[in-house]
């Protein structure tokens, strides 16, 4: 009995279609395209951090009392920490918006795409803006502040989990807020105007011992002061410490808070996320 090979065809209408995770990497890889597409939009995410950070630690650059480290090296890890919020938080909350009001997402939505797979491009172009924008801050801190990257592995693993934990909190938080501005006219305003406040109450422009109390209070309800405060512990001397509110890095309090951001912002995302604007019923 002699056998036939099936036509191939037939061989491509059984093959089962790409999972959610190949096509994950497929839209991660089309996200990253169009961004570096947008000259401007690329000069200004990378540039923005990078010449506030100049600014800051031309101006401010003196020792601070019997921490040893200038005030200088004080801003490396705050705005690293806030370049990684703004890639995640602020990128995410906008481009969502936008692409909602322009109906993209309506339209990946009637595709045979798993949703999941729209969301997996997401986190690659975050992932990928975000390790960019850190290896530029710290190349520009050791360079110009005499910040010290760490030698002890134990240091680097706290930047590790420290980093994933803030940029997942941060990402889910701006999927979660790009649910709220009714329009792409209005996502800038809705997203940077809470960044912009979160930015002076968590240390990122104003050292934590001349902020008053009740403002660090509110900082520490969300989680970029408690990313300043973990990137400040793996980049700064132990006696920087004295600088913190408490005194300590305090690391297992800050994978708390993170680690709750990060299901806190699922569930956000979860209960509030839509394909579409609201006025489209």
């Amino acid at each position: 009995m002699t056998t036939t090979a099936a036509p191939a065809s037939a061989r491509a209408s059984t093959a089962s279609p790409p999972g959610a995770w190949r096509l994950g990497l497929l839209r991660g890889g089309l996200e990253i395209k169009q961004f570096f597409r947008l000259r401007e939009q690329v000069v200004f995410t990378f540039s923005f951090p990078v010449v506030f950070l100049f600014l800051f630690a031309s101006i401010f650059h003196d020792h601070v009392g019997h921490a040893g480290v200038t005030a200088s090296q004080l801003y490396v890890p705050a705005m690293t920490a806030s370049g990684i919020m703004s890639t995640s938080f602020q990128s995410l909350g906008i481009s969502i918006a936008v692409e909602r009001d322009e109906k993209v997402l309506r339209r990946l939505r009637g595709t045979p795409m798993p949703p999941a797979a729209y969301f997996l491009g997401k986190i690659w172009l975050v992932l990928f803006t975000a390790v960019l924008e850190t290896a530029i801050l710290l190349a520009v801190g050791t360079a110009c502040y005499g910040v010290h990257l760490p030698s002890d592995p134990g240091r680097w693993f706290d930047f590790a989990w420290i980093f994933v934990l803030g940029l997942t909190a941060c990402a889910l938080l701006g999927i979660a807020i790009s649910s709220v501005p009714k329009s792409a006219k209005s996502a800038s305003s809705v997203v940077v105007l809470p960044f912009l406040v979160l930015q002076f109450v968590s240390g990122v422009y104003i050292a934590i011992g001349t902020i008053p109390g009740w403002m660090l209070d509110i900082g520490a309800l969300f989680p970029l002061k408690w990313l300043c405060q973990g990137l400040r512990g793996v980049f700064l001397p132990d006696s920087a410490m004295v600088l913190e509110q408490a005194h300590a890095w305090e690391f297992g309090r800050i994978a708390l808070v993170l680690g709750a951001w990060c299901v806190g912002g699922l569930a956000l995302c979860l209960l509030t996320f839509r394909w579409k604007n609201r006025r489209d019923g």
